[in-house]
């Protein structure tokens, strides 16, 4: 995590992962733009006290390897690497243009959409796939 401070907009899921290396894993919403969903791992285990869901949490990198989480009231400091995910597709989606549907095909749907949308054109259908 590169940032100072990472603000999550709404309900957050906290999720434990009592097994594996990601002890705590936070999934939610940014508030900050471009708003989008991440999921924020920490390598600690998570504290005893974290309930499952939080609101509008704000996680603050307070040194090398310590954080602090809060929300509302209520604060946790927790010792471990940090791993932020975020969400790309809506940006390579929006990087790529779609590729233009070639004219046969968009003929042919045409054609089967219209077929399907008439009695006679259903009971020809169902006729040709015998």
């Amino acid at each position: 995590m590169n940032e100072r401070a990472l603000r999550f907009a709404g309900w957050i899921s906290c999720r434990r992962d009592g097994e594996g290396p990601l002890g705590l894993i936070l999934v939610g919403r940014t508030q900050d733009p471009p708003e989008e969903a991440v999921q924020l791992a920490f390598s600690c285990k998570a504290p005893a006290d974290l309930p499952d869901a939080l609101e509008d949490a704000v996680v603050e990198k307070l040194g090398e390897r310590q954080y602090r989480l809060t929300s509302g009231e209520r604060s946790w400091v927790l010792n471990a690497a940090a791993h932020l995910h975020r969400d790309v597709a809506g940006a390579f989606y929006r990087a790529l243009p779609p590729r233009p549907v070639p004219l046969r095909k968009r003929l042919f749907w045409r054609a089967l959409l219209g077929l399907a949308s008439h009695p006679a054109g259903r009971w020809l259908l169902s006729r040709s796939g015998r």
